[in-house]
């Protein structure tokens, strides 16, 4: 089964909390002190919020798997249509270890293909105090004007 991800930079918490645990009329399976998740059924998507992500509003996108077959047909799928695509691998980030493939859609916007492994208490494999975006690899920009992940920065470096 595919989830799609949405990853939202707040500036407040808890007021986030109150209002999406309204919207979707359901409490976040995950809470920390930065972070927090949802993983709705209707709509099946999995909703995280962070103060971590550097910016308000959509840090990234992303289609979450639950078996390593879909993330290989993924993989896959985006390499034969010849994106640039930056696969991460095993990485520690959002309190997870996962393993995660990285593209831009043609807007600048990072999506990422992933399946979870496990949780862990820790929101990323680099060291705690580091600041900087959540997930999402940094950019830069390339002569042509095209945008492909080549160095990642925050919890996922």
């Amino acid at each position: 089964m595919k989830r799609m991800h949405i990853h939202i930079g707040v500036e407040n918490l808890n007021q986030s909390i109150i209002f999406y645990s309204a919207l979707f009329g359901a409490q976040p399976v995950k809470t920390k002190t930065d972070y927090a998740k949802w993983m709705l059924d209707d709509p099946q998507v999995n909703f995280a919020i962070s103060t971590r992500a550097g910016k308000e509003g959509v840090d990234h996108l992303g289609l979450q798997v639950d078996e390593e077959s879909e993330l290989q047909e993924l993989r896959e799928r985006l390499k034969g249509a010849d994106m640039s695509v930056f696969d991460e691998g095993e990485t520690v980030c959002c309190y997870a270890r996962s393993d995660k493939s990285w593209v831009e859609d043609p807007s600048g916007i990072p999506w990422e293909a992933y399946k979870t492994m496990e949780d862990v208490q820790l929101f990323s494999a680099s060291t705690e105090s580091e600041a900087g975006t959540c997930c999402a690899p940094e950019t830069k920009s390339q002569p042509d004007g095209c945008e492909s992940p080549e160095s990642t920065t925050g919890c996922c470096a």
